[in-house]
């Protein structure tokens, strides 16, 4: 299995990436860039080179589902698991999620102490 290192976080609420930010690398010991639009993960995955992808979904302008489509579109995605970040975990919704191809959601309010954990048990299960 391929060690995971790398997240890109595309999150749109500052108090909200820089307690991931703390999460996934001083708990986590993860890489992590953190994106406030998803107009800015598209400019910057290509040259980050993400491990997986951690997206929000609800944000204004581009929301996560349109932000996935378009990594999809630019072959950012490929191989490269995503993970969603909502409040909205309603059955029919996860089904639509994992659908599309999303390999897991993440229920927020998340806990920072645990979340890294989640992540890496997610990726083990992506990989076997």
């Amino acid at each position: 299995m391929p060690e995971l290192n790398r997240i890109l976080y595309v999150e749109d609420d500052d108090d909200i990436r820089q307690v991931s930010q703390l999460a996934l690398e001083d708990v986590g010991g993860y890489e992590v860039m953190l994106c406030e639009s998803g107009q800015q993960a598209l400019d910057s995955v290509a040259s980050f080179n993400p491990d997986l992808i951690l997206l929000d979904v609800m944000m204004p302008d581009m929301d996560g589902i349109e932000t996935f489509h378009r990594l999809q579109d630019q072959g950012a995605l490929d191989g490269v698991p995503v993970i969603l970040m909502t409040a909205k975990v309603h059955p029919e919704e996860m089904a639509r999620y994992r659908e599309m191809g999303v390999v897991d959601v993440i229920p927020k309010p998340f806990d920072p102490m645990t979340v890294s954990e989640e992540i890496a048990r997610i990726w083990e299960r992506y990989h076997d």
